[in-house]
């Protein structure tokens, strides 16, 4: 995501805008998008000022709390899908995607590795001795 534009700048297309200009003139005039123009005149319009919102949301983990009982049972059951996993933390009242499950996952130390029995697959069309 790009920085908000200057207040400055948001201030004086909001005034251009409230001297009679057009919003599309106002965008023209400053060099910023059309709906650029309209948010920012609409904002001012609403709120009386056209200082940019926080940008950013709430970066807490759905798993607060349930942490232990994550590691625990992937230490239990090492070959648990994450769709399992999601699951039965969906019973215990955490709805979680499986592909936040495997950032947290990565995050405390658990990789994903194939079975070392069953080796590596080959290339399409080119034997094992040619590796």
């Amino acid at each position: 995501m790009t920085k908000p534009l200057s207040v400055d700048l948001r201030g004086r297309v909001a005034r251009y805008v409230l001297a009679g200009h057009s919003r599309r003139q106002a965008a023209r005039v400053f060099g910023i998008g059309v709906s650029s123009a309209i948010r920012y005149v609409a904002q001012y319009l609403r709120t009386g000022t056209v200082v940019p919102a926080k940008q950013g949301g709430d970066r807490r983990s759905k798993l607060r709390g349930h942490e232990d009982f994550v590691v625990h049972r992937v230490l239990e059951v090492p070959d648990i899908s994450l769709a399992e996993l999601a699951e039965e933390l969906a019973a215990r009242g955490v709805h979680i995607h499986p592909s936040n499950l495997c950032r947290f996952l990565l995050a405390h130390g658990f990789i994903y590795k194939k079975n070392a029995a069953r080796g590596r697959a080959e290339a399409p069309g080119c034997p094992a001795t040619a590796q």
